[in-house]
């Protein structure tokens, strides 16, 4: 009984690999127009400076809490 189970398990095993390596796109989809980017392709300079205020606010509030609550412990 056991060795019947090892068989269907790696029949098992082997009909997932094949079923898993036989994706594939069509050369439609491949070559589609990506215009449905929500990022402005025009204007760079701008949406890079957005881009980076909001990058630099999210990593610094970390750092500023650290600082203001050594401030606050050194006060009191």
């Amino acid at each position: 009984m056991s060795v019947s189970i090892l068989a269907r398990s790696s029949v098992l095993r082997q009909q997932a690999l094949a079923r898993t390596r036989s994706f594939h796109t069509t050369s439609v989809a491949r070559s589609a127009d990506h215009g449905h980017y929500h990022f402005p392709g025009k204007n760079k300079a701008p949406f890079a400076t957005k881009v980076l205020i909001f990058l630099t606010t999210g990593f610094s509030i970390p750092f500023v809490a650290v600082k203001w609550q050594l401030y606050k412990s050194q006060g009191a």
